[in-house]
């Protein structure tokens, strides 16, 4: 048995405490308190208008400039490098110093993933069908994968064709998928040892259907980046599928492309 001491605000008494307890038992029983997750000093930290555009502008993967997420977000550098402060203390952004500079990218992909699943709960404005989509809705990057109506197309695609099957929140890969994709040039056997979930069904904000995220969906994003089958948009995290790409996705997957 062990004697702490426990202050009150009328003095101090000895107090015994069973030692077998584990740490966190022994502070609520010296303190009084519940050590539990405070989702609430996320969640303020996250509410900031201003924050929530930067945030939204580095979810393209890349990584960006103080000066350029002020503009993003309509904001003096001043008070960007303020709210940047704050947002990496928070751990939710990863500094990265280059000479004279600093780059802010997203932590990593577990922030990513929820920054993109509370996407889905914000409002949307719903369109016409006879009105344009938002180039962010049609195709976007999504910290590493592809995400918009171009992600789910090809993830239908590929689902259709019995490449991959759905099971519970994860695709799994078929033996006769595991042969297109080797042959996309997508080393299969790294992705698996990677040390990520390897094929996460994603629901699409903006589509409300899944595209592929995860080690794989990562994977097949860079390849359709190297191939020039998609390329970013300028300053968004926005891209656009291009002619090769086009035909390419016709070919093998059946897809008919859209900007």
């Amino acid at each position: 048995m062990v004697v702490s001491m426990v202050l009150f605000s009328g003095g101090t008494r000895p107090a015994q405490f069973d030692t077998s307890r584990n740490v966190e038992s022994s502070v609520r029983y010296i303190y009084g308190i519940d050590m539990e997750a405070d989702i609430s000093s996320l969640a303020a930290l996250i509410s900031e208008s201003a924050r929530g555009r930067i945030l939204l502008a580095l979810l393209g993967g890349r990584a960006l400039p103080a000066s350029e997420l002020a503009q993003r977000a309509g904001i003096t550098c001043q008070t960007a490098s303020s709210h940047l402060a704050k947002l990496a203390e928070g751990r939710l952004l990863q500094v990265m110093p280059q000479g004279r500079h600093r780059y802010y990218r997203i932590a990593n992909a577990r922030i990513a993933d929820l920054l993109e699943s509370m996407a889905r709960f914000a409002p949307v404005k719903e369109s016409s069908h006879s009105e344009p989509k938002n180039p962010i809705q049609i195709a976007r990057t999504c910290y590493d994968h592809l995400a918009g109506r171009l992600a789910v197309r090809i993830t239908d695609a590929i689902v259709d064709r019995g490449l991959l099957q759905a099971v519970g929140r994860d695709y799994q890969l078929t033996k006769k998928g595991a042969q297109w994709f080797s042959e996309l040039g997508i080393d299969i056997g790294a992705l698996r040892n990677s040390g990520r979930v390897f094929a996460r069904q994603c629901l699409d904000w903006s589509e409300r259907r899944s595209h592929i995220a995860g080690a794989l969906g990562s994977a097949l994003a860079g390849h359709l980046f190297e191939q020039g089958w998609i390329e970013r948009i300028r300053e968004s995290r926005a891209v656009r599928i291009t002619e090769r790409g086009r035909r390419e996705l016709k070919r093998r997957l059946g897809v008919a492309g859209d900007n």
